[in-house]
């Protein structure tokens, strides 16, 4: 009978049928009165969405201190009902020493004995078979209670971030990785929320334990310890190491037919960005977009590139379609409000990325594009408050940091600009953006050399990480100034020549070239 009650839910909960579970589920429970069987109860209630009444269930049935597994399913929902101080009280709010002191050898003897004792010597108590078998019954519990308190560590992280104490988050995230490498969600929360630099993303990914990870075999376990760290790889920061991501990329593609992947081609699409080859990143996107149109992941960028390459129209119908069928999601809102930042609405645009932000307050490119409309339309208070909310909120990034440079450069304070771009620049050395503003601030403080230096540096990375050249005529530009105040008019012509030759018809442009030939001829 417990056979056919257990087929029966099984079969039920495969068809989503919820309520036949909960049914036969409750028939099976006092059947058995097997801790499993309420745990699995529980379970189903939660993902009926009535977490007061799985809460309820598992201290009914004293579930709570069983197991990590059912401790981590009490904090799930009360994580759901917001209720974080509660969820925390579960938890604890510290993670287990023991666990990052201990998992990693502990997982590693694991990998070796491959589920198994194999040398061990037992002088009493049953066959070698039988304590193999309970051997590889503890091990396989072992690892499975592991893997929930790395879960419950990236539970712990999400409260932090709700309760805005990111620094606690980002800790709980990175244990949690740590103590099971698998543990995507807290990875990708590091990853998708900014809260490492792209030096500490690199770092973080090269003290992981990958070789933690067990498969049936030595050689297929290796093989996905490989695969696993080629596929975090794709999600690190774009502005550094272009070349490790490259290979991780090619190496995916052709060995585990993923050239298709909407994850690899998202990874691809933002190296394009990153690059200003907006036109390769938009094909990307749209090809994606054709064939999953609501695959929010991929909006941000999308709407980005529509809005670098002026594509109103399109921005037009795709922000109507999404509030149409999904004025539930931010995205949508962001998209409404990229729209009309396209076509210079600007308080119209406001409102509507001050909407995407309220939906979700951890949303980078709605608060990003909130604090651009106050420097759109000159408001530098009120765009460096926003700019400064979006650092506090995004502390992995260098973009606020540069965008509150940028804002002191234009009221001309020189040393706040210089103090935020510096700052900007700890967290990453290989933005040309970045590093074109610095040259700019030393250019006005009469450092002439040093801002040559920059400019210099800001074209090379340009050229390295293979972006367009046309996105840097501006550095060409300024580099060209820099030469001309310095009185090295051959080096300054031949900058300003660059310059028109890529196609910078400016009329500044020109008077510059005149007064530097004039000037090398000995006529001004």
């Amino acid at each position: 009978m417990q056979k056919f009650l257990k087929d029966w839910r099984q079969d039920a909960m495969n068809k989503h049928q919820y309520d036949s579970a909960i049914f036969i589920g409750d028939k099976l429970l006092a059947l058995t009165n097997d801790p499993n069987d309420a745990f699995w109860l529980a379970q189903v209630h939660y993902s009926t969405g009535n977490y007061s009444r799985a809460l309820t269930f598992l201290d009914k049935h004293k579930l709570i201190d069983h197991s990590p597994s059912c401790r981590y399913l009490a904090a799930h929902c009360c994580i759901k009902q917001s209720k974080y101080e509660d969820a925390l009280a579960t938890l604890g709010d510290k993670t287990p020493a023991h666990l990052l002191g201990n998992t990693n050898k502990s997982r590693r003897k694991i990998q070796h004995t491959n589920g198994s004792v194999r040398n061990g010597v037992h002088r009493k108590g049953g066959s070698r078979m039988e304590r193999r078998q309970r051997s590889e019954e503890m091990e396989k519990e072992n690892t499975s209670d592991v893997k929930y308190e790395a879960a419950m560590c990236y539970l712990r992280g999400t409260c932090f971030a709700k309760q805005n104490s990111y620094d606690r988050a980002k800790e709980c995230y990175m244990d949690a990785v740590r103590i099971d490498v698998q543990c995507f969600e807290a990875f990708d929360q590091l990853m998708k929320n900014c809260l490492l630099s792209p030096d500490e993303e690199w770092a973080f990914l090269e003290s992981l334990e990958f070789d933690s990870i067990t498969t049936d075999s030595t050689d297929s376990s290796q093989e996905a310890a490989q695969f696993v760290k080629m596929l975090y790889t794709t999600r690190l920061s774009k502005y550094k190491n272009p070349s490790e991501f490259s290979n991780a990329v090619e190496s995916l593609s052709q060995h585990y037919n993923l050239d298709s992947n909407p994850d690899l081609l998202l990874s691809k699409a933002e190296l394009f960005f990153t690059q200003c080859r907006f036109k390769q990143a938009l094909a990307i996107t749209s090809s994606v977009l054709d064939t999953d149109q609501y695959n929010f992941s991929f909006l941000p960028l999308h709407l980005a590139c529509l809005h670098e390459l002026r594509q109103t129209n399109t921005l037009f119908l795709l922000s109507h379609r999404l509030a149409d069928h999904h004025p539930e999601e931010p995205a949508t809102w962001l998209a409404v409000g990229v729209y009309y930042l396209s076509i210079s609405q600007i308080a119209e645009a406001r409102r509507f990325f001050s909407k995407a932000s309220m939906m979700n307050p951890h949303f980078g490119p709605a608060w990003i594009g909130f604090a651009h409309t106050f420097a759109l339309e000159g408001e530098h208070d009120q765009a460096v408050s926003a700019y400064g909310t979006a650092a506090r909120l995004f502390q992995g990034t260098h973009l606020p940091q540069l965008f509150l440079g940028m804002q002191h450069l234009q009221l001309n304070n020189m040393t706040l600009a210089h103090e935020y771009l510096t700052t900007a620049h700890n967290l990453c050395r290989t933005d040309p953006l970045l590093l074109n503003e610095m040259g700019v601030v030393f250019y006005h403080l009469d450092h002439l050399a040093e801002a040559v230096h920059i400019f210099h540096q800001s074209l090379a990375i340009a050229k390295e990480i293979d972006s367009d050249p046309k996105a840097w005529l501006a550095t060409r530009t300024n580099l060209g100034h820099a030469y001309r105040r310095q009185h090295n008019w051959s080096l300054a012509l031949t900058e300003f020549e660059e310059v028109l030759r890529q196609g910078q018809r400016d009329v500044h442009i020109f008077c510059a070239k005149g007064i530097d030939v004039g000037s090398h001829c000995g006529v001004a």
